[in-house]
């Protein structure tokens, strides 16, 4: 192959920057590192140390071309706005949390003074406007975008509704200063969701007004570096490992500091297309965020939500591990002290059972459920949502598991699985566990659109580490412990 066999792939997230070296003409994974993220004065700074490190491990000089995706400052925010709540507004929504970004606000109907007002007190990075089907309603939409025009946000917008109307509306915007740009309709008609052309739109403007809106580098570089939202990327690794584990989809659980997110591939089965009754289909490849779900600034909510779910009983606990009252107090400090990282064994025990804790849930929340209802013909099967009982890989990402023993990984993932599938939730019944370790999911979806071979052979690594018969592939190179 002609130009650079090694890229330097980079996640610049909220707490820690982590790069990964990979060699594209075969895939292999060089060196890891990772340095905290350098948020209060410039993100290139985290990464001119990474290079240093790695420079350090492989002999090299550390001029590799570099591939960037960020979460850091915030991450993508993102508001959408559509017709009715349950049909445009739903697939905007979906979209938009597939696209990497984490919805902060939703609108249905026509935006009035007040209602644009309340949508701007969001601080949206980017909006999303969507209404009607093609050849549909055009009142609302064209209504909105005159409150977009008029409104105090000067969010870009991506105009992803009525085609008849795309071109009036993004010029409509434009006229007022504001930035915005037309793709196709995410919801063509009723049933049918469009995402691939939004996502698309959203990650060239988060690249385009984001990056630099957010005044996170006083570097040129940094917004060349970045191409797109991190969880956007992580995505689009995940389809990658789905084609190359060839199982029936793939669900990864990433457990944040401030969050904790589920990505999934998985084919709809055509026979189950007459069990739901949804106006607004299902992605096969989507996204979850549980902002409620954090190791940290959000451990607190992880105790109040899992007794509310029936999984930690206020007169002990269900399950093993701290008890309710230690894991209340064990959360508030965390949240207090954001950076706190364990160092004690009984500490480690806190945060492992909160992480177990936040698998549980957060899988819950985002698999469909199934239930038999009773109507005039007699009882059916009623489907809603996202089916996983087939997945055949469940991966396990985020700092706590990369950096506890693999067996306790493991085991995180596992606990969190088991009993997740109650009251009809569709989760993964018999799926093969992994943790990426090694971080690679970014990596994969940065390499994907050049590199292709490259970013399937490395997401082949992970697959094949699912496999105790097949053996670990030995660990890379790395760069200092962080």
């Amino acid at each position: 192959m002609t130009g650079p066999t090694r890229i330097l792939c980079v996640d610049f997230g909220s707490t820690f920057t982590k790069a990964a070296l990979v060699d594209v003409s075969t895939g292999e994974l060089v060196a890891t590192g990772s340095r905290r993220t350098t948020i209060g004065t410039d993100l290139m700074e985290a990464l001119d140390l990474l290079r240093a490190d790695l420079a350090t491990v492989t002999g090299e000089e550390p001029t590799w071309p570099v591939r960037a995706c960020s979460s850091a400052g915030g991450g993508l925010r993102i508001a959408v706005v559509g017709n009715e709540r349950l049909v445009t507004v739903e697939a905007g929504e979906r979209v938009a949390t597939s696209s990497g970004g984490r919805v902060v606000h939703v609108a249905a109907g026509v935006l009035d003074p007040a209602a644009a007002i309340a949508m701007a007190a969001t601080a949206p990075d980017l909006v999303l406007l969507a209404g009607g089907t093609d050849g549909g309603n055009t009142a609302v939409l064209r209504a909105n975008a005159r409150a977009l025009a008029a409104a105090p946000s000067t969010a870009p917008v991506v105009v992803a509704g009525n085609a008849a109307c795309g071109a009036e509306v993004a010029g409509v915007l434009a006229d007022a200063g504001v930035a915005a740009v037309v793709t196709d309709n995410v919801l063509p008609r009723i049933g049918v969701v469009c995402p691939d052309p939004a996502r698309a739109a959203i990650r060239e403007m988060f690249v385009r007004h984001v990056i630099g809106g957010k005044h996170l580098s006083r570097r040129e570089e940094f917004a060349r570096f970045v191409v797109g939202a991190t969880p956007d990327l992580v995505l689009r690794g995940v389809e990658v490992l789905a084609r190359a584990c060839n199982v029936p989809g793939v669900v990864v659980v990433d457990v944040g500091g401030a969050t904790t997110d589920v990505h999934s591939v998985v084919e709809p089965d055509p026979e189950d297309a007459g069990l739901g009754r949804e106006v607004v289909a299902t992605l096969p490849v989507s996204r979850t965020v549980e902002g409620d779900l954090g190791l940290r600034w959000n451990a607190p909510e992880i105790v109040r939500a899992a007794v509310k779910a029936g999984l930690l009983d206020e007169a002990g606990e269900a399950g093993t591990g701290p008890d309710v009252t230690t894991l209340r107090a064990e959360a508030e400090r965390r949240k207090e002290d954001p950076g706190y990282v364990a160092t004690e064994q009984a500490d480690l025990d806190v945060d492992i059972r909160l992480a177990e804790l936040a698998v549980k849930l957060a899988l819950r929340r985002h698999a469909g459920r199934s239930q038999v209802v009773t109507g005039p013909a007699g009882p059916t099967v009623d489907r809603a949502g996202k089916d996983l009982r087939a997945v055949g890989l469940l991966v396990g990402s985020g700092g706590l598991l990369r950096h506890v023993d693999p067996v306790v990984a493991r085991r995180v993932v596992a606990t969190g699985l088991a009993g997740a599938g109650g009251h009809g939730r569709m989760v993964p019944e018999r799926p093969e566990l992994a943790v990426d370790r090694d971080y690679v999911l970014a990596a994969v979806g940065l390499l994907a659109p050049d590199h292709p071979g490259a970013a399937a052979a490395l997401a082949a690594r992970l697959a094949q580490a699912v496999r105790p018969e097949t053996g670990t592939p030995p660990s890379p190179v790395r760069g200092p412990a962080r």
